[in-house]
């Protein structure tokens, strides 16, 4: 008979339970054996997280902090390397005083940072359940940060009225020429609308308003002012959204001041709803009148596609026949072979009329809707020494098929 004393204190026993044990462990971690072989030999899939999710755009604002304040430390040592009279000279021009009020800034602007980070779990909790513990850290991207922090100020601060006014007048008064007993029937798609400035006032016009963005990092930041958990008055914000960029600086002074915001509270309403959602998978609606929009409303946002033929396409699809693209901005493509087509201003209108679109001409007849170039900024620092003009494409083309 065995000797089951000898047994449990023999290393034989040690040897066969340790992977045993191993083996359990790692089935509960990965859900079943298939998974387990595919990570030891290799085929297991990739946890990919793209680009402008909900998990990377959260991620990036919950790194704000942390990605900014290791920028600063790498200018801190960039100082420290010069010579001790050097350094001294920096001191005395008040540089050293000027690297500790961008930690201040930084603190600053990760309040904001943070709560839009907070938000997002609660918004979309589904989004963050873990299917492994193999997945990867994910890297935030503290330029989309960025950028959307500086969209605050062009969307929703005072200080970016008059870049707004510019942008917004020549499409409102393309929109403000539908009498006002009809718009309440009338839908507008604004794709691309990053933080929702231009939908919001399209809605308030009277129009059945979608506001459309693939880009989390622009919905989360738009969310974080339709929630009244986090907005509940004008001007509750505050941000210094130009300090990480020294470049350009008539003063200090300049580069860390501060922007309140919103100039006013935006919510959702029966005349204003999200579709967060890649532009090329929307479906035209079906209202008892048709099927299609009315208006498609495109701001900065053609160039940012990839394929710009699939995207006029589109355009034509979600429309009704008689419906019209109102379009103003620039032909700025993702360079470097990305774009499968990058346009001339000229190749573009002659798509337009090749997918099936008549665009107004430029005449004075054509009133509104004459085609022209509106010269303006997009999030510009209007206190810099550097200003980035565009001269912006507008058209106006209806659909006429």
């Amino acid at each position: 008979m065995v000797d089951i004393q000898h047994l449990v204190n023999s290393d034989h026993l040690l040897a066969w339970a340790t992977p045993a044990l191993l083996l359990v462990l790692s089935l509960k971690i990965l859900g079943n054996p298939r998974n387990l072989l595919e990570v030891i030999f290799g085929s297991a899939p990739k946890s990919v997280v793209g680009h402008f999710s909900v998990r990377r755009a959260a991620a990036s604002y919950a790194q704000y902090a942390k990605l900014s304040r290791r920028e600063l430390g790498a200018m801190q040592a960039s100082y420290k390397r010069m010579s001790w009279a050097r350094r001294r000279t920096g001191f005395d021009l008040g540089y050293t005083k000027k690297l500790d009020r961008l930690e201040d800034s930084i603190q600053t602007n990760a309040v904001i940072a943070e709560a839009i980070a907070s938000l997002a779990r609660e918004e979309y909790p589904e989004k963050f359940e873990r299917s492994s513990v193999l997945e990867p850290e994910i890297v935030g991207d503290i330029s989309r940060v960025r950028e959307s922090l500086k969209h605050f100020v062009r969307d929703w601060s005072a200080e970016g009225r008059d870049e707004r006014a510019r942008m917004f007048a020549p499409i409102l008064d393309v929109l403000n020429t539908v009498a006002l007993g009809e718009r309440e029937r009338m839908r507008v798609l604004v794709p691309g609308c990053g933080l929702g400035r231009l939908a919001w006032e399209v809605s308030q016009l009277g129009f059945q308003t979608t506001a459309n963005e693939l880009s989390y990092f622009m919905n989360l930041a738009f969310r974080y002012l339709l929630t009244e958990k986090y907005t509940q008055r004008p001007q509750q914000h505050t941000l210094q959204p130009f300090a990480s960029w020294f470049s350009h600086q008539r003063t200090a002074g300049e580069n860390f001041r501060s922007v309140a915001f919103p100039d006013v509270v935006p919510r959702l309403s029966d005349k204003l709803v999200l579709a967060e959602q890649d532009f090329l998978s929307l479906p035209a609606p079906t209202t008892a009148d048709g099927v299609g929009y009315d208006f498609v409303v495109t701001l900065f946002f053609i160039d940012t596609s990839l394929n710009a033929i699939e995207t006029v396409e589109h355009i034509h699809h979600l429309l009704r026949p008689g419906g019209k693209w109102v379009n103003l901005g620039p032909l700025l493509w993702t360079g470097g072979g990305q774009a499968a087509v990058e346009l001339s201003l000229e190749e573009m209108l002659r798509l337009a009329e090749m997918v099936g679109f008549e665009v107004a001409g430029e005449g004075e007849s054509a009133g509104v809707e004459r085609r022209r170039m509106v010269e303006c900024e997009y999030t510009a620092d209007k206190t810099a020494m550097m200003r980035w003009l565009y001269q912006a494409a507008f058209w106006v083309a209806t659909r006429t098929e």
